[in-house]
């Protein structure tokens, strides 16, 4: 009986003094600030095309044909993807990688090696996505779009191995502000071009976090973004064209462009570092 009551507080005891260890070993428990900075990595390539509204009529997919008899696609040369650097299709310069960074602001609750949280961002992708109709002028038709700014919240979950090292996966909404701009070697028609636009979308991904000091650490972590942005319309007017322009057979005073992908994709790989209150 003395024994068993010896060992019941002894195991009582080490239980109580274990506490204060424990609770140390929460190394990625409650709120942080950060940042983050890396490279975006432009998604599918390949395929895209400017689709044709030739009656005005919000229907895309017409085909701009010549003035009679030849009624020939104006757009035989065809489309490439990325940003025209000639009125040919022999000269088309590819979307490449660019920067991005941004601030985040996040929550973690830990529970023995088991951590759930959610994470907020703001932040700026230099990212460049072009498209480009080429017609039998020739004449070269650039559609562009970038991210003015970006946002995003997401959850993430992950398993802290050894305490200080966690492995997480991450996934939520995204947001961005897109500027469009349009560039063309046509001198003859006008056009008016949409501005800015919402593009509203997910991100997903993973990384890794280690814990470099009681209250900082450092990571890595990869994340693929993809925003819907149907918003962007080019309207082509006579300008001083004459009425046997292609833009202008159909009868409706003009042509409206559009890209034929409504999604804009990314990979991200970026180094992230945050302050952990």
């Amino acid at each position: 009986m003395y024994l068993r009551t010896l060992l019941s507080a002894s195991a009582l005891t080490l239980s109580v003094a274990a506490m204060p260890a424990l609770a140390q070993d929460a190394e990625f428990n409650g709120p942080y600030v950060g940042g983050s900075l890396g490279l975006s990595i432009p998604g599918k390539q390949g395929g895209e095309r400017i689709e044709f509204d030739r009656d005005l009529n919000g229907s895309f997919g017409d085909t701009v044909v010549t003035a009679p008899p030849a009624n020939a696609d104006a757009f035989a040369p065809g489309f490439c993807n990325g940003a025209a650097t000639s009125a040919t299709r022999t000269g088309c310069r590819d979307d490449g990688n660019r920067t991005q960074y941004a601030a985040r602001l996040g929550w973690d609750i830990q529970s023995g090696n088991f951590v759930i949280g959610a994470v907020g961002e703001i932040g700026r992708n230099e990212l460049r996505d072009s498209v480009t109709a080429y017609s039998t002028t020739p004449a070269s038709y650039t559609m562009t779009r970038e991210i003015d700014w970006n946002a995003g919240l997401r959850l993430r979950a992950g398993y802290a191995l050894g305490g200080r090292t966690l492995i997480y996966g991450t996934g939520g909404g995204a947001y961005a502000k897109i500027d469009n701009s349009f560039a063309t070697t046509n001198t003859a028609n006008s056009f008016t071009a949409s501005d800015k636009s919402d593009a509203w979308g997910w991100a997903a991904g993973g990384g890794i976090e280690q814990k470099v000091g009681s209250n900082f650490s450092v990571g890595v972590e990869y994340l693929y973004t993809r925003y819907n942005d149907d918003d962007a319309r080019v309207r082509v007017g006579a300008g001083t064209a004459p009425a046997s322009n292609p833009f202008l057979l159909a009868g409706a005073g003009g042509t409206d462009f559009r890209r034929s992908d409504t999604s804009f994709d990314h990979h991200g790989v970026r180094a992230t570092a945050a302050y952990r209150f």
